[in-house]
């Protein structure tokens, strides 16, 4: 599953980064790394952006990359 699906309160582990050039390291320089956990804070009305818990921190993504990262639900 993708962090795009996941509902609020849901966690898991990131099994894989998706995107490419520019895009893939921006998602690893916020510490969207393979094997940490994660977890869906708030997801607003209409769907986008996705408020994730990551690494004791909140990050905000927009759903459509949020699509890009591969997630093992727990």
């Amino acid at each position: 599953m993708t962090l795009a699906e996941m509902k609020v309160g849901g966690s898991g582990t990131i099994t894989a980064v998706g995107g490419e050039g520019p895009l893939r390291l921006r998602f690893l320089d916020m510490g969207l790394i393979p094997k940490t956990r994660v977890s869906v804070v708030k997801i607003a009305p209409m769907g986008d952006p996705i408020e994730i818990r990551i690494r004791g921190y909140e990050l905000t993504l927009r759903k459509e990359d949020a699509a890009k990262i591969e997630v093992a639900a727990e």
